[in-house]
């Protein structure tokens, strides 16, 4: 199975839990806003609530996002929405070749005029950053964001800066065209929090897309309003940060995640990073679902976007025409869940 077929074989629904437990819902401050952003979205990024919750979720957690899809399907639309609804900066970086390490983070200038050194911040000064077709750039260059998705600073010339809060990149690849990219190392892959698939809409989203674009309006990501401040997000990813896992629920992801790693087929596992993205992500879809704890289905409903980048599959079991989702579906149902 080629990667295209892949690609088309995933099929995801967006996040609601699957358990019969229906616990209370507190409607803070924080879960009003992640629902009005998503509604925000949704007028203008159609047939993707999976990838808008995901992306969300992952805003939550404070990580970064690895973005899969054909061309055309709207990803850097979306990214331009999610900034316009807190009022953060966007700035996109065009991944090719000949990119250098300093386009990305920035470099020192020589100033004649005042005799002295200035420093030229690069794109990755923002709040949010779409590094468009990110493994066509030299690994030289990729590894220009490792410091700055892990540290959220950057170092130039010996100087130190920090970025702003709140920060988030969010990473494209193409999964087709496969001829002068440089794959990314299991060491960067481990970086991004999610990796999300984003496929065709059904045929009735494709046709309102289609609509929406061609009116005398126009489809405008910019259109979308502002509902809260960068200061609000900061204190939503606070406020999902203080979610409640009880430690029966964190040892499930752990066990999820060392399941990984000795399953049949599995030529490489999940590392610890994977249990604590469980774990983060989870308590984001516990804020977004308005509990103030995790429960098993938290986890469940992460397990695909946090662990399908962190997982390799043998040769044999790719012969045998299935994917890593496949694979990590059955971990997952193999792995006794806590009673709730």
């Amino acid at each position: 199975m080629n990667e295209e077929q892949e690609l088309n074989t995933t099929t995801e629904t967006a996040y609601t839990p699957q358990s019969s437990y229906n616990p209370p819902v507190t409607e803070t401050r924080s879960v009003e806003i992640v629902n009005k952003i998503r509604e925000q979205l949704l007028k203008v990024v159609f047939g993707q609530k999976h990838v808008v919750d995901q992306v969300i979720a992952t805003f939550l957690a404070g990580g970064h996002v690895l973005l899969e899809g054909k061309p055309g399907l709207g990803k850097t639309h979306m990214v331009v929405a999610l900034a316009h609804t807190f009022g953060g900066a966007f700035r996109r970086i065009q991944f090719t070749p000949d990119l250098m390490p300093s386009d990305v983070t920035g470099f020192t200038l020589f100033d004649m005029k005042s005799q002295t050194f200035q420093v030229r911040r690069g794109p990755v000064f923002t709040s949010l950053l779409l590094a468009d077709e990110i493994n066509r750039a030299p690994a030289k260059t990729q590894a220009a964001l490792l410091e700055v998705m892990q540290e959220r600073q950057v170092t130039i010339d010996g100087e130190t800066m920090k970025l702003d809060p709140p920060f988030m990149t969010l990473a494209t690849q193409n999964p087709i065209e496969q001829e002068g990219t440089y794959p990314l190392p299991e060491a960067q892959l481990d970086r991004f929090l999610m990796k999300v698939i984003i496929d065709y809409p059904n045929h009735a989203d494709e046709a309102e897309v289609v609509r929406q674009v061609t009116g005398s309006q126009g489809l405008k990501a910019e259109a979308v309003e502002q509902i809260c401040s960068p200061q609000e997000i900061i204190d939503a990813q606070k406020e999902a940060a203080a979610i409640r896992c009880v430690d029966e629920v964190v040892a499930y992801a752990v066990n999820i995640t060392r399941a990984t790693r000795s399953a049949q087929g599995i030529s490489l596992g999940a590392g610890t990073r994977g249990a604590i993205s469980l774990v983060r992500v989870a308590k984001s879809y516990a804020l977004m679902q308005g509990r103030d704890f995790v429960i098993p289905d938290d986890i469940k409903a992460a397990s695909l976007p946090v662990l399908r980048h962190r997982v390799q599959l043998a040769p044999e079991l790719a012969i045998s025409g299935q994917n890593v989702d496949d694979a990590i579906t059955a971990i997952v149902a193999s792995v006794e869940a806590p009673r709730q």
